[in-house]
């Protein structure tokens, strides 16, 4: 199952969001999907998870739209808030309310926390739990319906170097299950390791999209975890909303 984006486009009143936005994420990869603030990142998955419509173009998982699907967290599991749950719930109990509301087992809620390190935290309520602890409890909560395609918002924020580390082995591992996994991410640290391809995003358009060892070799980036920051930074340097000043 792969997620298909072909001629997105979407206005905010006067604001151009969405400018004919295009690309594919195929599974077996994590893809990463990045570019400066006001790129358009979070409006395209947005508008792919049917939380927003488009003005034009189709966004399709699996060759459906989401909102067609029938039980959708067994399709597609998405990471796009981590403060997006009830905070008096424990976190066993908030993610039992999903189970429950796609006809999944009660016993998938204690193998997805065991497998994002929250089994010892299960009956503690989640309004105390730390950026780091969302992060995860929202990644459980992805990854509860068993889906084919992930796409996840900033999931590395809040985690600390440890937790960064096992992140990225996670996805990787999921990836090479066969998923389609999209990543959204202001650093490219954070993806250097796992990424397979880099969709690059500016203004609502497409600038870029590529293996990552293409991207450095075509931009001239150097090698290595540098040689990355500095292909994006050349890619986008005319993209950016806002624009810092050097002396």
């Amino acid at each position: 199952m792969h997620i298909e984006v072909n001629d997105l486009r979407k206005r905010y009143g006067p604001a151009v969001a969405l400018d004919g936005m295009s690309f594919t994420v195929r599974p077996g990869h994590v893809t990463g999907f990045v570019g400066p603030n006001g790129a358009g990142k979070s409006t395209a998955m947005r508008v792919i998870l049917g939380l927003d419509a488009p003005d034009s173009g189709s966004a399709l998982i699996g060759g459906r739209p989401y909102r067609s699907l029938r039980r959708p967290l067994t399709h597609v599991g998405a990471l796009l808030d981590a403060g997006a749950l009830q905070p008096g719930r424990t976190a066993r109990n908030h993610l039992l309310w999903l189970a429950h509301s796609q006809d999944l087992p009660a016993s998938r809620t204690d193998e997805v926390l065991d497998l994002t390190g929250l089994g010892a935290v299960a009956r503690r309520r989640a309004g105390g739990f730390s950026l780091g602890m969302r992060q995860r409890l929202g990644l459980a909560a992805a990854l509860l319906g068993d889906p084919a395609v992930l796409v996840l918002d900033e999931p590395f924020n809040g985690l600390d170097p440890e937790g960064i580390v096992w992140m990225r082995g996670l996805l990787a591992d999921l990836a090479g299950q066969g998923r389609a996994v999209l990543v959204s991410s202001h650093l490219m640290s954070e993806l250097q390791d796992i990424a397979g391809r880099l969709v690059v995003v500016g203004r609502g358009r497409v600038i870029a999209d590529a293996p990552v060892a293409e991207l450095i070799a075509q931009t001239g980036g150097g090698d290595g975890r540098a040689g990355l920051e500095q292909a994006y930074l050349r890619l986008t340097r005319d993209a950016a909303e806002f624009r810092g000043t050097t002396s």
